[in-house]
């Protein structure tokens, strides 16, 4: 079991995570965050695809 039940379908991109939830009104999201320190990046999404070419266009400025 993991610590946060929360998301699922987490995937790593390079630095960034992207996940699958729901919000509090029960719709799926899914979100895109970058795990580098100082960076910031982290935004939701309607669709899968669209996160996970967040995740892969994501140029980090923290670099």
């Amino acid at each position: 079991m993991t610590a946060n039940r929360r998301f699922r379908n987490v995937v790593r991109i390079g630095p960034v995570q992207v996940a699958t939830y729901y919000d509090s009104r029960g719709h799926e999201k899914h979100t895109a965050a970058c795990t580098a320190p100082r960076c910031g990046f982290s935004t939701d999404y309607d669709s899968r695809a669209a996160a996970e070419l967040a995740a892969r266009t994501h140029r980090c400025p923290a670099r």
